[in-house]
């Protein structure tokens, strides 16, 4: 099987630097916006109230 790819740019051309860039801020919040969505989510499930307990008295028969 032989696949055969074809850059996006000619062989003499380089890329662009504004695709550099492109590229680089995709990678980073790729690799950091889940830690934050994460951190943000966990937080807040941590204000929320408990709920009430309630014990149940034992008999006084057992």
């Amino acid at each position: 099987m032989d696949s055969v790819s074809q850059p996006d740019t000619p062989a003499g051309e380089p890329p662009s630097p504004s695709s550099n860039v492109l590229g680089v801020l995709i990678a980073v919040l790729t690799l950091t916006l889940p830690l934050f969505v994460v951190a943000h989510f966990s937080a807040a499930t941590a204000e929320l109230e408990q709920p009430p307990t309630f014990s149940v008295p034992a008999s006084a028969g057992r």
